[in-house]
């Protein structure tokens, strides 16, 4: 993200629209579609929004990371895409999780797991705004990204350590594919 000068407004954060055309667009939500996805578990708690993970899965209800199902062969170009996007070996994402957000659905205010480093996200369907805050003193500095269909965005370092995101809920479909690469330890 940056302002009229190009000059980043959140360190760690960067966007590409139009990382993948209408036609890819549509296919990738068929392909999400057609996945078997389940709402999201959270400690018990059953989120809105449908999910499938590839590669590493983490379970909420246990905190644990396990080694999944290899990432399925329609979403290794777009991994490539996305890898070359973020200026990594594609090989370095090792996990991929979709999601479709029904009307209502939207994700809460929170970091990715501490065992993932990278985090490319791709957005699908309707517009969104993902906000960004982090703590200071008694209140919160905020940003807001606006998701463009087909676009792409990269969490690294501080945007990706520092600052909580979130979405709110949508009255329209909305798809996400994001990539993680692992934490080197």
């Amino acid at each position: 993200m940056t302002d009229l000068f190009g000059t980043s407004v959140l360190p760690g954060l960067s966007v590409r629209g139009d990382l993948v055309t209408a036609e890819e667009e549509a296919a990738l939500i068929a392909a999400i579609d057609s996945t078997d996805l389940s709402p999201f578990r959270f400690q018990g708690w059953t989120g809105k929004r449908l999910t499938a993970s590839y590669g590493w899965t983490y379970d909420f209800d246990t905190g644990r990371m396990s080694q999944g199902v290899p990432l399925p062969d329609w979403l290794l170009p777009f991994r490539d895409r996305a890898a070359n996007f973020a200026g990594l070996p594609a090989e370095a994402l090792v996990q991929a999780l979709l999601i479709r957000y029904g009307p209502g659905a939207g994700i809460g205010w929170h970091k990715d797991r501490p065992a993932f480093e990278h985090v490319i996200g791709l957005s699908l369907g309707a517009a969104a705004i993902m906000r960004f805050r982090r703590r200071r003193g008694t209140g919160f500095e905020r940003a807001k990204l606006p998701l463009e269909p087909r676009g792409a965005y990269h969490l690294a370092g501080e945007a990706r350590h520092e600052w909580e995101h979130s979405i709110a809920e949508m009255d329209e479909p909305r798809w996400s594919v994001t990539f993680r690469s692992l934490a080197v330890p």
